[in-house]
């Protein structure tokens, strides 16, 4: 991303959790000890600069609301807003979404109004309208967004009757046989179709590299949580 934002995607790599939660794992909704999951968000923000003080979290619920971060910290325990997007336009305030076959997006509003938005994006939220949302939310036609690492239409395959939803509404390219859905592609159009012009992708299936990512529908629910973390840098002190 250019100037003045920063944003990056973690692995399952560089924590300090164990077992089939190893070891960067981000979720507290699992069954991984409390301490190292905030160990590991420590870790993470710690990465790009930022502050777990200052930084937000969104209790993620698979639908379409998009909120402004509360910079209350995510290096204790708390009740996080219900959302699946954070933006920003405060220096330094970072957001955190997390993930497990879903797709984390970052989407930046350029220009002299800088803000930054991480969206949580599954098949429901696509769907629901969460990526149009987060561009309406910015306001803005001057956006250009990253989509990170989830599941691929490798190993996505869904029911008929979600692969006809996004068939119709996507493209009929979306879904190859066996109703194995594209859901990065769906996504990429979703931003276009919002008139982002800048659009990329990490072409990375959480599902197939079991060493670098968790996957929910690999590891069959029982799985740690890697994240997208975004804010906006302060250029004025380099």
């Amino acid at each position: 991303m250019p100037a003045p934002f920063r944003v990056e995607f973690s692995t399952r790599i560089g924590g300090v959790s164990n077992g089939r939660y190893s070891s960067l794992n981000l979720g507290l909704s699992t069954d991984d000890t409390e301490s190292a999951v905030l160990e590991n968000r420590m870790r993470l923000l710690h990465s790009i600069g930022g502050d777990p003080t200052r930084a937000s979290m969104c209790r993620q619920v698979h639908g379409t609301a998009i909120t402004r971060a509360d910079a209350a910290g995510i290096h204790e325990p708390r009740g996080h807003p219900e959302s699946d997007g954070l933006w920003t336009d405060r220096v330094g305030e970072a957001v955190v979404v997390l993930s497990a076959d879903c797709l984390p997006i970052a989407l930046c509003r350029l220009g002299e109004r800088p803000a930054v938005a991480a969206v949580h994006a599954g098949w429901r939220g696509i769907v629901g309208g969460v990526i149009e949302a987060a561009v309406d939310t910015l306001g803005s036609d001057d956006i250009v967004a990253v989509i990170g690492p989830g599941i691929g239409r490798c190993c996505y395959e869904t029911g008929a009757d979600i692969a006809l939803q996004f068939s119709e509404r996507f493209g009929h390219d979306v879904v190859t046989n066996g109703n194995r859905l594209d859901l990065a592609l769906c996504a990429r159009r979703a931003l276009e179709h919002a008139a982002v012009q800048i659009v990329d992708t990490i072409e990375r299936c959480t599902s197939c590299e079991d060493r670098l990512f968790f996957s929910h529908r690999r590891d069959n629910g029982v799985t740690g949580r890697q994240g997208l973390v975004a804010l906006i840098e302060d250029v004025s002190a380099a």
